[in-house]
């Protein structure tokens, strides 16, 4: 045995797991024998696996999203706790368990919420709330989610009152206490019993998680294959691929390139189109001016060239009449 006990750990707690009928009767968690009936009668069918949570027709519904909701009031009924219970979610739906012959409310429910983050809100926040005058518990659904779970029938369960004089610890209502004297490491361990969590003790003021959901197989291999390099699963995948797949890869690049060539050429020749259609936009646009200019330079030319035509036509007469008065000799005269 070693010690366990100093002041470090006074006030300090744990909560279980997983349950074993014999830890769940001690105060800290380090028994190794019952220590009343109720237990010995849990330990029996917990021993014999005479219990199966998974047999119950009635636990119906997605665990993760279930709530346990314990020392409600014999006169509280299914529209009044499902009022209360729907101030932290939508509630998909509500089992009060009732007694199989009266009748009679037995002081505890299940409630399923639509979504687990639903249900996390009203485990912590709902916890020591008041209905009907009440101050209720709850807790996760321990019946399907807490591996070994013995339920208080069977003489198992959490919580408890004194006056029943069968407490039981390592829930969230009545946690085990730090051990203050040695711990019996090997016998618990025989017995297949949780070990304290050494140095790891929690306050009360913190609220112990629920268990999540677990991933699966497929998830787990994706997380998996997310942490592996680049270059590690290019090199799995070469190695993985036969030669028939790599000229298969290795055509259908081509046809990709091939695609992205008949794309580039086909947008080349639309903007060739659209460059050309605006170069005769502009054309129609300016061609009536064009066509007055060039039509007055057509017309400034004309005047200019019979211009020079009439300056020869009078040059050339003068030219004629001085010619012909040289021709008259003077003895004509």
């Amino acid at each position: 045995m070693s010690g366990g006990g100093n002041n470090n750990v006074v006030n300090k707690v744990f909560y279980a797991t997983s349950y074993h009928p014999i830890q769940a009767g001690s105060i800290d968690g380090t028994d190794v024998a019952p220590h009343d009936n109720g237990v010995r009668r849990a330990l029996l069918c917990y021993n014999a696996g005479l219990y199966d949570p998974s047999g119950d027709p009635k636990a119906a519904g997605d665990p993760y999203c279930t709530l346990f909701v314990g020392r409600i009031s014999h006169l509280t009924s299914e529209e009044t706790l499902r009022e209360a219970m729907s101030r932290y979610g939508k509630v998909k739906s509500l089992r009060l368990v009732r007694h199989i012959v009266t009748g009679a409310s037995r002081g505890y429910a299940f409630v399923e919420y639509e979504t687990e983050k639903e249900m996390r809100r009203a485990y912590e926040d709902a916890n020591h709330s008041l209905i009907d005058g009440r101050e209720i518990i709850v807790d996760y659904n321990r019946q399907q989610l807490m591996p070994g779970w013995i339920p208080r029938r069977l003489g198992g369960g959490l919580g408890g009152r004194k006056e029943s004089g069968q407490l039981r610890f390592g829930g969230r209502d009545r946690p085990f206490r730090a051990p203050l004297r040695p711990i019996p490491h090997e016998d618990l361990k025989k017995l297949g019993i949780q070990l304290p969590p050494e140095g790891r003790y929690m306050s009360r003021t913190q609220i112990p998680s629920p268990p999540r959901r677990k991933r699966s197989v497929s998830h787990r291999e994706e997380a998996n294959h997310r942490e592996k390099s680049f270059v590690e699963r290019e090199e799995e995948f070469e190695e993985q691929r036969s030669p028939v797949k790599r000229e298969r890869s290795y055509h259908s690049h081509r046809r990709h390139d091939n695609d992205k060539e008949e794309r580039y050429k086909v947008d080349s020749r639309s903007h060739r189109e659209e460059r050309r259609e605006r170069s005769r936009g502009r054309e129609d646009r300016y061609g009536e001016d064009k066509e007055e200019v060039s039509g007055s330079k057509r017309s400034n030319r004309g005047e200019e060239h019979s211009h020079k035509r009439h300056k020869h036509r009078r040059s050339h007469h003068h030219h004629h009449r001085r010619s012909s008065s040289q021709d008259i000799h003077p003895s004509d005269t």
